[in-house]
């Protein structure tokens, strides 16, 4: 298991900004790097889905909802993964976790609130 700590989250009007990250801080750069990371998010009464993967190498892919407006990225060093969301809506409103593929680890989530 690897232990991830979301960040970021909060509330904000429609066609806002929000950066979540999501660290490993207790888990060595040779188990973190080279797994594939993504988040994913659920809102009330919905599954879990995913927003946004990223590989080791930063190839990425993203749910059609989201295409142009997120963007995944990775800092290895920092051991690291980053959801740079803009152009918010009401519909991204949600709760987002990081999730360590190789390991299938989770974080604790990160809420995500947006006013229409």
């Amino acid at each position: 298991q690897v232990y991830l700590v979301e960040s970021g989250g909060g509330s904000v009007q429609a066609g806002g900004s929000l950066r979540l990250s999501c660290k490993a801080p207790r888990t060595i750069t040779s188990v973190f790097n080279p797994s594939p990371m993504a988040w994913y998010r659920q809102a009330p009464g919905k599954q879990r889905d995913l927003v946004a993967q990223i590989t080791n190498d930063g190839r990425t892919n993203y749910a059609d909802s989201v295409k142009g407006r997120f963007t995944i990225s990775r800092d290895n060093s920092r051991k690291t993964v980053y959801l740079q969301m803009n152009s918010l809506l009401p519909e991204d409103t949600a709760v987002y976790y990081c999730h360590h593929i190789e390991t299938r680890s989770w974080g604790q989530g990160t809420q995500v609130t947006v006013q229409g």
